[in-house]
């Protein structure tokens, strides 16, 4: 007996087409106003990698129910441990892969869990059943041709259907939500009345693509990523100035502050580049709320040293011990890939590339401005307006990421954030007009 049959107060349902063509004639001859959903799809979304397939799926509860009967959704929330050895059996005899069907892969469950998915017209939400299967190949065979035979919760409920994507294709370039590619859909046809499988053809692929997308992915992490430019600015914003007194002095001169500047950047890229390899590899995990929580400190704590000299000297340390930080949070996104240990090394190091590179791109289009207003007088004013609104920033960001609600003030510093090419501008004129009218006179005898 199978895994679905455990609960005895639901019967299996042997569909066939003149019953449904009866029924389908009906429901035209005689309309009904009812209030109901549509019924909400399976998604399937598919991480290829060169030694395995991760498939990703997204089933509704409502729609798991007509299998396994609607004692499952009494409490949806510990649905995945109370009913995990049923939910294991019955998932693992629905999903099967293969190149030659007498040689079928591996599949094995990775993780269950619970999500929310919405009716689309309402918006009303309703439980979704979140599976994580591994397809593994057998020895010599490919990931980019294979036949996925999947039927959950269709093989009973005949107007249920799957829709799959790629979302994660290492070789092909697919790695981010802008890139995922659509499939097919899963289903019955009624004119055989079964559920083909679907075999799955996949364009040749290249490693230059995976790393080229992946220096894409960095570059782009970086110009989204408000919180990391926006620490590593904020330290910089000292760069150019000599200490006095317990104070922020007068401008240092060009080479002091270019030797600043780049002892700090450095010690940034040096720590966030450890934990970023680190963490990636799997050799160390840390939740992400504490590590966003702390990504948010390290802004507080730049934009205090920016009023007033705090640790004077000692930014080299600061940079890097912070930038160990930032690197876990640069990990976790490459982990959520799904990638074999030489698509991750690779990975790594074409991610990190991306990251630097939007760095320096960020950094030459607005350091020679702060270093320009930084021998006039007005730069107090620029640095003590700059450090309060990383406080802001830093402060919203801490609430937002501890209490785990939306705070007003960190969504118009997003806001401001995608205009930040009209500020550098603004910068560059107002540094411009600045430094011109304090330029030294020269008396013409």
């Amino acid at each position: 007996m199978g895994a679905h049959s455990c609960f005895s107060n639901r019967q299996r349902k042997n569909w066939r087409l003149p019953f449904l063509i009866a029924i389908f004639g009906i429901s035209v001859l005689v309309p009904l106003k009812v209030h109901a959903h549509p019924s909400p799809n399976s998604i399937l979304l598919l991480d290829v990698s060169s030694d395995r397939v991760v498939l990703e799926a997204h089933i509704p509860l409502p729609e798991l129910a007509l299998v396994l009967g609607d004692e499952i959704q009494r409490t949806p929330d510990v649905l995945t441990e109370r009913f995990s050895s049923v939910l294991h059996a019955y998932f693992l005899e629905h999903v099967h892969a293969y190149v030659d069907k007498n040689h079928p892969w591996g599949v094995a469950i990775k993780q269950m869990s619970m999500d929310k998915g919405r009716y689309i017209d309402s918006n009303i939400s309703y439980y979704e059943v979140v599976v994580q299967f591994v397809l593994l190949p057998n020895s010599g065979e490919g990931t980019r041709s294979f036949t996925l035979q999947y039927d959950a919760v269709m093989h009973q409920v005949v107007n249920h259907v799957a829709l799959i994507s790629i979302r994660r294709d290492w070789e092909a370039g697919i790695i981010h939500a802008d890139t995922t590619k659509d499939v097919s859909v899963i289903g019955w046809n009624l004119s055989n009345n079964s559920i083909p499988p679907l075999q799955v053809t996949l364009d040749a692929g290249s490693w230059w693509k995976g790393i080229a997308s992946m220096l894409g992915l960095g570059m782009q992490h970086i110009k989204e990523g408000t919180d990391h430019l926006l620490f590593l600015l904020t330290l910089l914003l000292s760069a150019p100035l000599t200490v006095k007194s317990r104070r922020w002095g007068n401008y240092g001169g060009l080479r002091y502050s270019l030797f600043n500047l780049l002892k700090v950047v450095s010690a940034f890229t040096i720590g966030h580049s450890l934990t970023l390899l680190v963490g990636a590899l799997g050799w160390m995990h840390i939740p992400s709320q504490p590590v966003e929580i702390l990504i948010a400190f390290s802004i507080l704590i730049s934009a205090v040293h920016a009023f007033r000299p705090v640790f004077a000297g000692k930014e080299i340390y600061i940079a890097m011990g912070f930038g160990l930080i930032h690197g876990l949070a640069f990990a976790s996104i490459l982990t959520d890939l799904n990638l074999d240990t030489g698509q991750m090394i690779w990975s790594i190091l074409g991610f990190n590339i991306g990251i630097e590179l939007m760095q320096i791109f960020v950094i030459v289009m607005t350091v020679p401005w702060l270093i320009l207003l930084s021998r006039t007088p007005y730069y107090s004013g620029v640095r003590m307006g700059g450090a309060g609104f990383a406080v802001i920033a830093s402060l919203a960001w801490i609430f937002e990421r501890v209490s785990g609600t939306s705070a007003f003030i960190s969504l118009m510093i997003e806001k401001f954030a995608d205009n930040a090419a009209y500020g550098i501008g603004l910068l560059a004129i107002i540094s411009l007009i600045v430094h011109f009218l304090n330029r030294p006179k020269v008396n013409v005898v």
